[in-house]
């Protein structure tokens, strides 16, 4: 029921875990999708094969989601190549430790800076052209600790809710340009992010345990509704934030 056929989306972090699975999701359902990376290019290039094995056209650009120019200059090329960005997927993230009272600055930075400052630099860039033609969508993919925090990773969690926030903020200010923007608020998902925690001895049994639906979802379970929020069965739905977490946290709207 979902088609995206030839519209052009492009999702940070596309390279692995939701990126990844978002990307070639997107491709089955007719869309041309870019992708950006910082580090593996060769998995990125497996990410642009899969969708073109998919029949659909693929690009991948090295981009440091800490800066505007590089963001700007990815969004600039797609939108030459392809005439457009009609859908964002603002997935680009990373998880890292942080005790407060011992906070490791660079850590901290790091963390805001592609997390948040990220997201506002691709969706600046997106937004002008999305106007000019009349509509988008424009998706955050978040975390459950945007709503119940987390400890030790408060800085994580701070961005996080920042996005809801900025989800809320950003889809009555684009309305009237038929731009919708969402948010995706996963809990644990089986990706390369978490697999340092569940290789701890009993650690994702345990984790396991707390969710309703009995099981740690794999990425696809993500991307799913990260597709259905692009799509236009979700035409009447923005500023909303959906969570994917099994059950085992109630807390998004």
């Amino acid at each position: 029921m979902i088609r995206l056929d030839g519209r052009k989306v492009l999702i940070t972090g596309g390279s692995r875990g939701i990126g990844r699975a978002s990307a070639l999701l997107f491709a089955e359902a007719g869309a041309d999708v870019a992708v950006s990376y910082v580090r593996d290019r060769a998995a990125a290039a497996a990410v642009v094969e899969g969708v073109e094995r998919l029949g659909r056209r693929a690009l991948a650009y090295k981009a440091e989601m800490s800066s505007r120019a590089e963001i700007e200059a990815m969004v600039a090329d797609v939108q030459e190549k392809w005439g457009a960005v009609d859908c964002l997927v603002n997935n680009a993230g990373v998880w890292t430790y942080l005790e407060m009272g011992r906070m490791d600055e660079a850590v901290y930075r790091e963390t805001v800076a592609v997390n948040l400052d990220g997201v506002f630099f691709a969706t600046n860039a997106v937004v002008p052209g999305m106007k000019a033609r009349g509509g988008g969508s424009i998706v955050m993919v978040s975390s459950t600790a945007g709503v119940r925090g987390e400890a030790l990773h408060s800085h994580y969690a701070a961005t996080k809710g920042a996005l809801h926030a900025l989800a809320k903020s950003l889809a009555v200010e684009l309305a009237p340009w038929a731009i919708r923007v969402n948010a995706v608020a996963p809990g644990w998902v089986d990706t390369d992010m978490s697999a340092p925690s569940f290789s701890q001895p009993g650690f994702k049994e345990r984790v396991r345990r707390t969710i309703p639906l009995g099981r740690i979802p794999p990425a696809e379970d993500i991307a799913g509704p990260i597709l259905f929020l692009a799509s236009d069965l979700a035409r009447h739905v923005t500023g909303t934030v959906l969570d994917v977490n099994g059950g085992a946290v109630l807390l998004g709207g």
